[in-house]
């Protein structure tokens, strides 16, 4: 498979729905690490190692070493928000990065502008956009999203493009027959259907030119069977969904170690207060259900009460979120884990947070782009389960059940790796170096 991937030749181009506190904290991360002000810390793409061959070999090289990503300094920024500000003023409203580092790599950022966004207020109730796009059909607004991706990568010369949605939470809905098949979907947008969000245009437009489209938002997007067709159809890579930052993040840590430990769980209450864009979309309810059912599928999946009854039988999960402006981008959360453990005595485990919600999903968003780039260049077409390590509701195949366990998500992230590279899976048996067992066992 080695020989097949293409070389990272040119400019690679990244494109984002949504140029909110994420997506300018990435770019801008990004920018002043190409200056040498920063490092890219949090990126497993750029500051992970990856262990090749047998423990004995030594071979930890970093994963930027070891598969042929594009380099930083060939990425080119662009994308749509419903607001003009350019990234430089995004960013300072943003407030996430200090005003110093922001003042540093000003030009860089000014020149960074968006393109108007396809927005429909029906899916985002809190926001009202200011500079979006108009057409008389869903169809017509593909198009125009087409061609802004064709005219970026003209203007800029660029080779390759890759589209990350980093634009808000969209309402609540479920798979309808307009979903079902390719005809049916673009039948649904020459005819204005109701149930075809801007997600989903921005998803068909850039799956349709055969450019990889990764969901950071827990929103129907590119996980209905229309656009895992034409995925198919076009080569295309797909991820999603929703970036795993804060709470999730860490439940996706802890809960494998309960489970592995056969502890019991019976409660875990989950609390977020936020103030930023995300925290304004997520207190209109319909948004909120959105994210409360990818949060809430976590534990399930990990515990698999089913399975386990007497541990997990009876667990209790519950989420909030709740807007607090006073915070803004700093997101805080209080975990209380109710568990028992050796003949039923009873434990608690208390988790307080204190995160930065972009600073943790900038490099998700930076990963997530030079591999689905590597991996358009690899001809790997359809679902990108090997990048749920990033996600909180990973996309998986129908009648799938994910893999919310982060520690075997990065198994299968690293032996994709490996696979792509020609090196040997690596399984953790290890009975090769002790041949003694290993002669009483066969």
């Amino acid at each position: 498979m080695k020989e097949q991937i293409r070389k990272a030749e040119g400019k690679l181009g990244i494109l984002t729905p949504g140029m909110g506190a994420v997506s300018t904290t990435f770019m801008a991360g990004v920018i002043a690490v190409n200056k040498g002000l920063a490092k890219p810390i949090g990126s497993v793409a750029q500051m992970g190692n990856i262990r090749l061959g047998k423990r004995t070999e030594n071979r930890y090289p970093l994963i930027k070493d070891f598969v042929p990503l594009a380099n930083l300094s060939d990425i080119v920024f662009g994308g749509w928000d419903l607001y003009e500000d350019n990234v430089y003023q995004a960013a300072m409203h943003a407030k996430v990065l200090d005003a110093s580092l922001l003042q540093a790599i000003k030009p860089e950022l000014e020149a960074i502008k968006p393109m108007k966004a396809v927005f429909d207020r029906t899916f985002v109730k809190n926001l009202d956009g200011t500079f979006v796009k108009t057409g008389a059909t869903k169809w017509d607004l593909a198009k125009q999203v087409m061609d802004d991706i064709e005219n970026f990568k003209e203007a800029n010369d660029v080779n390759r493009v890759v589209v990350v949605w980093c634009g808000s939470t969209e309402i609540y809905f479920e798979p309808t027959a307009t979903h079902a098949t390719i005809e049916s979907f673009e039948k649904g947008l020459k005819e204005n259907a109701p149930d075809i969000s801007p997600s989903m245009i921005y998803a068909y437009a850039a799956i349709k030119l055969g450019v990889p489209f990764a969901n950071g938002a827990p929103n129907l997007t590119c996980d209905i069977p229309a656009l895992v067709e034409l995925s198919k159809q076009t080569n295309t890579p797909i991820a999603g969904k929703d970036f795993k930052t804060g709470q999730t993040l860490m439940k996706t840590i802890l809960a494998p170690g309960l489970q592995a430990r056969a502890l019991g769980v019976s409660g875990w209450f989950s609390t977020n207060i936020l103030g930023n864009r995300d925290g304004l979309v997520l207190d209109d309810p319909d948004n909120f259900k959105t994210k409360e059912v990818s949060k809430l599928g976590v534990l399930e999946d990990i515990f698999k009460p089913d399975t386990n009854p007497e541990l997990y039988g009876d667990i209790y999960h519950k989420v909030r979120i709740n807007f607090y402006p006073p915070h803004g981008d700093n997101k805080e959360s209080w975990d209380n884990i109710d568990i028992f453990g050796w003949l039923g005595y009873k434990m608690q485990i208390k988790v307080n947070f204190l995160c930065r919600d972009s600073i943790l999903a900038a490099p998700v968003v930076l990963d997530l782009a030079l591999f689905v780039d590597l991996a358009k260049r690899a001809n790997m077409s359809g679902i990108q389960e090997w990048l749920s390590f990033y996600l909180k509701s990973p996309q998986t195949a129908e009648g799938l059940r994910p893999e919310h366990d982060i520690f075997k998500q990065l198994i299968k992230m690293q032996n994709t790796l490996r696979h792509m590279m020609g090196e040997d899976l690596i399984t953790h048996l290890g009975l090769d170096y002790y041949q003694d067992l290993v002669e009483v066992m066969s």
